[in-house]
């Protein structure tokens, strides 16, 4: 039987997204020692298992940076906080103590902290099914493109009208031999400026549609859409479902945190409810909150500065600038 391990830490960061990884940065310059747990297995959250070729323009001082550039960026600039690392794991447990909080990972491990930052964006999340596309995942359907290159030369038709549909779009009408996009409804929810993109693009659009059908021997080779009642076939050799996910706060919701809509509510602080538990990034909500990455850097360092004060009294807010040197 395997013992359980105990880790010690001044500040535990949940979530090893772009939020999380600028934290435990952050953590770092103001001395402390940091670990950091993530459900998924590598570091970068969303980005790194959905989008890593995906150009992201919202990061100041970056004109445009492909997701896993940014994220290998974060990670070398976590590294000089030297924090210790929980992947694959889930954060079950928190517990009060007199110095600190002691949370329970579901491997066992058990990691006392004098206090928690939960930067896990939506939690841990799963894709919405594409009905007609049951039994046909790893078959020429996927939910997420982290690489471009296999769609090369292949007629790809993208399930959706968000974001994630749009952006696949752009990137792939260069290398595949044709890209449609099928949507239920006129309108998209996809940026503006997208959407024109796509629009002034080789891509096909068909609205007030559905994929009915996924056909082929082993694998995908076409696809029923039916627009209106009527029902076209036509050759596509894979489909990207990009209906978006289902966001779950998981064992979070149990601690007793403040939730509003499936996000945790912080105060300018971003302190919720439980002593020593802040929150950053995407799963904050409060009066304004706009969801970026951007956003979320400055959260991070809101949250550890004031976070620094509980797991020390006698520490400042605000340490002056990481750019004054010693």
């Amino acid at each position: 039987m395997t013992t359980p391990t105990t880790a010690e830490a001044d500040l535990l960061i949940i979530g090893a997204g772009p939020t999380g990884l600028f934290a435990a940065y952050y953590a770092g310059f103001r001395g402390h020692r940091v670990a950091v747990v993530d459900s998924l297995p590598e570091l970068g959250g969303q980005i790194t298992a959905m989008y890593p070729e995906k150009q992201i323009l919202d990061v100041a001082g970056f004109p445009s940076v492909k997701g896993r550039d940014l994220v290998e960026g974060l990670v070398s600039q976590a590294a000089t906080a030297s924090p210790s690392y929980f992947l694959d794991r889930t954060a079950l447990t928190l517990e009060h103590r007199e110095d600190g909080v002691s949370v329970g990972l579901d491997d066992g491990t058990q990691i006392r902290a004098g206090a928690v930052l939960i930067t896990a964006g939506i939690g841990k999340f799963s894709p919405r099914p594409l009905p007609a596309g049951e039994g046909w995942l790893g078959r020429g359907m996927e939910f997420f493109v982290p690489s471009f290159s296999p769609y090369g030369g292949k007629d790809v038709v993208i399930v959706g009208g968000g974001d994630s549909a749009f952006d696949w779009a752009v990137h792939l009408e260069p290398l595949a031999r044709s890209v449609t996009l099928v949507h239920r409804r006129d309108a998209f929810r996809a940026h503006e400026r997208t959407v024109q993109q796509v629009r002034d693009s080789s891509v096909e659009i068909i609205t007030r549609a559905e994929v009915s059908a996924l056909r082929g021997n082993g694998r995908v080779e076409s696809v029923d859409i039916t627009v209106d009642g009527e029902t076209t076939t036509r050759p596509a050799q894979a489909v990207v479902a990009a209906l978006g996910f289902v966001a779950d706060l998981g064992p979070l919701q149990q601690w007793g945190i403040e939730v509003q809509r499936r996000h945790v509510v912080v105060d300018p602080a971003m302190r919720t409810n439980l002593a020593r538990v802040f929150a950053a990034g995407d799963i904050t909500e409060y009066a304004g909150k706009v969801r970026l990455i951007a956003v979320g850097f400055g959260e991070a360092a809101t949250a550890v500065n004031n976070a620094t004060v509980a797991i020390d009294p006698s520490a400042k807010v605000f340490p002056g600038h990481s750019s004054e040197g010693s």
